[in-house]
């Protein structure tokens, strides 16, 4: 069984997402620990990239700010290194095609499995061209997590049927960010997933307070929230990894009284 599934085991997941880097990677350690901590079930690394595309303002704030910091992909490998010292949650990385592509892919997705790697999220890689990692991917042990967006409409079937690992379902058009609502009717695609493939799924972009989490966690397997965690370590900065700790103790418990 693949680890990713394994954060599945035990009810719905609640997946945090962190920039690392943002606002250094001492305090992105901080985080990734004080969510852990507080019941992340897995947990989504973004390796900083310049043109992050599915990204709204708040994550690609977090992208430049790492990036100036000097924060690179080999530096990102040696915090996670470093994190599997005492961190056993499923980690895994979400970052940009051209990012494995300009590292070279074997080298990257190889280095993704020494260090305790699970799974990759390129967002901007379609279903069609996966082919491009897939077979590394599965040469290491690496899930290559596949996205489904309300527009997959006819392709729900074909992309849950081949998916490894968790399926990430995208709550929303555009990209990510607060929603106040989310008015996409994601039971009619969970329940094609679920017809196609027993691969859990989780709920992603626009998701913000413990109520939104519970729709989604009641609808799917977990729950995906990354802008609401940056903007707390926006705000609070080296000392936002109890407030982290405490917004993902608050998320879990909502999804765990399902």
């Amino acid at each position: 069984m693949s680890n990713i599934r394994k954060a599945f085991e035990n009810g719905k997941a609640f997946i945090p997402f962190i920039t690392c880097g943002d606002p250094d990677l001492e305090t992105t350690a901080a985080v990734v620990r004080s969510a852990a901590e507080n019941g992340a079930d897995l947990i989504e690394l973004g390796i900083p990239f310049s043109d992050p595309t599915a990204e709204g303002p708040v994550i690609q704030g977090a992208n430049l700010r790492a990036l100036s910091r000097g924060v690179t992909t080999d530096r990102v490998f040696a915090l996670v290194k470093e994190l599997r010292r005492d961190v056993s949650v499923p980690m895994v990385f979400m970052t940009y095609a051209n990012v494995v592509f300009s590292y070279g892919a074997e080298r990257f997705i190889s280095t993704c499995r020494a260090i305790g790697i699970d799974g990759l999220i390129l967002p901007d890689l379609p279903f069609e061209e996966k082919d491009e990692f897939l077979p590394i991917c599965r040469k290491y042990g690496v899930d290559l997590v596949s996205l489904i967006a309300p527009t997959s409409e006819n392709r729900i079937a074909m992309i849950a049927k081949e998916a490894d690992g968790f399926i990430y379902v995208v709550s929303s058009l555009g990209v990510t960010g607060m929603r106040s609502e989310i008015k996409t009717d994601l039971a009619s695609i969970v329940k094609v997933i679920r017809e196609n493939t027993d691969t859990p799924c989780a709920i992603g972009f626009g998701i913000s307070t413990p109520e939104q989490a519970k729709k989604m966690a009641d609808i799917s397997d977990g729950a995906i929230v990354g802008s609401a965690i940056i903007k707390l370590i926006e705000k609070h900065g080296k000392n936002a990894p109890a407030f982290v700790g405490e917004y993902v103790r608050s998320m879990k418990n909502a999804i765990k009284k399902l």
